[in-house]
């Protein structure tokens, strides 16, 4: 058994999409997730980029589809820290996770090139591209901290209202939300980093080249290398590990006139440099075909094996009924035959 989701990165244009503005992209994301929820996806994750025409407010959003649903974990995959402030992201994260009644998931990390040169900035921290490596760590593992419920604040002698003796803490303190936080990790060394500090593991697309192997394999190595650490930091909670692939199920016209020349021309990992990365990374390749060349695709890959939890980008601007039964497809057609379901 899996977990199975998906990710969204909530992409809006004028041309060519059914997700035309910022409104069509926010309102189409709630319904994709209710929708979503009764065919039985175990998760709703949305990618968080800023300055772009994508998802970039991802609390407001968690919690209307909370509101909206009652089982589907809802996730960020990821939330970029170096646009964050830990103390007001804390208050922001417990509330959210109150209204859905404890189902957040929230991925945090460095966060991939974003559209403008130290968008962080722009948010108030002025800070360069190198030393904000250690910053995004830091601010970490402060919310970590405050998500811990400790109480750390002096209060006010003379307050506005009444309150009991002692120190404050932010409010509202959302019990178990420390648990459900997961790190974003490229490499062995920031997936052993995040198994000593307790967060789940995100595992992209991509990841850094380490090795001379094919994608799956490097990531797989990077999850066991995590799960080894885990034991060895001894914490008192089972953690959880993802994966995220492109899958694309081919069983209608539709499908085939989108996505079918992509199976005639089978694709492979790829190598290459995102900015300021010093270190070559390393794509997956994208799994397009019928169910059955999916199931015996998927069931080699690796890093798959290792991971509880799949998640499945989607094209969103194709809108929310072809995304419904792209996922549909992949539940009914390809994951009984994995053992996923």
């Amino acid at each position: 058994m899996k977990n199975i989701g998906f990710l969204s990165f909530g992409h809006w244009m004028d041309q060519g999409s059914l997700v035309k503005t910022a409104e069509d992209s926010y309102l189409q994301s709630i319904e994709l997730a209710v929708e979503a929820e009764k065919i039985g996806i175990d998760g709703a994750y949305y990618r968080v980029h800023h300055f772009a025409n994508q998802i970039g407010s991802p609390f407001p959003l968690l919690s209307a589809i909370g509101a909206k649903t009652s089982k589907i974990e809802i996730g960020t995959g990821l939330i970029d820290m170096r646009y964050e402030n830990p103390y007001m992201m804390a208050e922001n994260a417990g509330l959210t996770d109150i209204i859905t009644q404890g189902r957040v998931q929230l991925g945090v990390g460095r966060g991939s090139p974003e559209q403008v040169l130290d968008g962080w900035k722009y948010f108030g921290y002025d800070y360069s591209e190198e030393e904000i490596k250690d910053v995004t760590r830091e601010r970490t593992l402060e919310f970590l901290k405050l998500l811990e419920g400790g109480y750390f604040a002096e209060p006010n002698p003379q307050p506005m209202f009444p309150q009991g003796p002692g120190k404050l803490r932010l409010e509202p303190y959302a019990e178990g939300l420390r648990q459900r936080i997961w790190w974003g990790a490229g490499s062995q060394q920031t997936a052993i980093w995040a198994a000593q500090h307790g967060m789940n593991l995100q595992s992209s697309t991509l990841v850094n080249y380490e090795t001379n192997e094919p994608f799956h394999v490097q990531q797989a190595k990077q999850l066991r290398a995590y799960k080894e650490a885990w034991k060895e930091a001894g914490h008192d909670f089972e953690p959880r590990t993802l994966v995220t692939r492109s899958i694309q199920p081919i069983t209608t016209d539709l499908d085939r006139q989108l996505f079918g020349n992509q199976g005639d021309d089978p694709n492979y990992d790829q190598v290459g440099f995102l900015a300021y990365h010093q270190n070559p990374t390393i794509f997956g390749k994208t799994f397009v075909g019928e169910p059955d060349k999916l199931v015996k695709e998927l069931a080699e890959d690796e890093a798959i094996k290792e991971a509880d939890t799949v998640l499945v980008t989607i094209p969103n601007t194709l809108g929310v009924e072809y995304n419904i039964h792209l996922l549909e497809t992949l539940v009914k057609d390809v994951a009984p035959d994995l053992g996923w379901r």
